[in-house]
């Protein structure tokens, strides 16, 4: 109840800068992404599980920046410059850098996707943000060919101890070949609804024979945490 009144009041005033988890965010975003900003939910699961984990220092790898909300809030808990963000949509590059802009900050951002390979790969563009995704749904949307970043090239480079995905399915193609073997944590919101409920089953099973073990979930939001760290 007291979210919805947020929202309207929001939205009648027509706020076009909200502070949220610390950092400000531009509202002249998506349509179903300024709902969830003005009812304060918008990645909350993910926020939440990265304010518990990330810490000064840390190097943190993004795969699937949205916004760059959940970016921004890292930035703020390790730092300017230790935080590599990923993102396919181009649609979504101005907003996140006027996100940044807004925080005195530059992001360190590449507009790419992320795969096991590097390879070109087709990418179903919706109006909805959500339903955007290199998987294709059967959805009304524009279907492009964007280019991609090997994980394990990405891993190499950044050398993070925290890895942070919403990859809307592309995470049962990541994560079983990525090299976490210097990564401390992994925040991933999985995509059952995508993928099937057997796939993630599966890529947890994966990821915890790498040494890592499943101590938390928001919704559908995972935490694991590598026990040799």
């Amino acid at each position: 109840m007291l979210r919805n009144l947020k929202m309207h009041w929001r939205r009648f005033r027509d706020i076009e800068v909200l502070t949220v988890r610390g950092v400000k965010v531009c509202t002249k975003a998506p349509r179903q992404v300024r709902s969830l900003l003005f009812k304060e939910i918008y990645e909350a699961h993910e926020c939440d599980l990265v304010e518990g984990v990330v810490c000064p220092g840390d190097r943190v790898l993004e795969i699937g920046t949205g916004i760059g909300l959940v970016s921004l809030v890292a930035t703020r808990l390790c730092g300017e410059g230790n935080v590599l963000s990923c993102e396919a949509n181009s649609d979504l590059e101005s907003i996140i850098r006027e996100n940044y802009r807004l925080n005195g900050w530059t992001p360190d951002l590449t507009m790419h996707a992320v795969t096991s390979d590097g390879r070109d790969l087709s990418f179903f563009r919706n109006s909805n943000v959500f339903s955007s995704s290199t998987i294709d749904r059967g959805l009304e949307c524009d279907e492009i060919t964007v280019e991609s970043l090997a994980i394990n090239d990405l891993i190499d480079k950044h050398r993070p101890s925290v890895v942070i995905m919403d990859a809307e399915g592309s995470e049962v193609e990541i994560l079983p070949v990525a090299d976490l073997s210097r990564v401390r944590t992994i925040i991933v919101e999985m995509h059952p609804h995508i993928v099937g409920e057997d796939k993630i089953t599966r890529i947890v099973g994966d990821v915890e024979m790498k040494g890592f073990r499943l101590v938390d979930t928001h919704h559908r939001t995972y935490l694991l945490r590598n026990t040799k760290h």
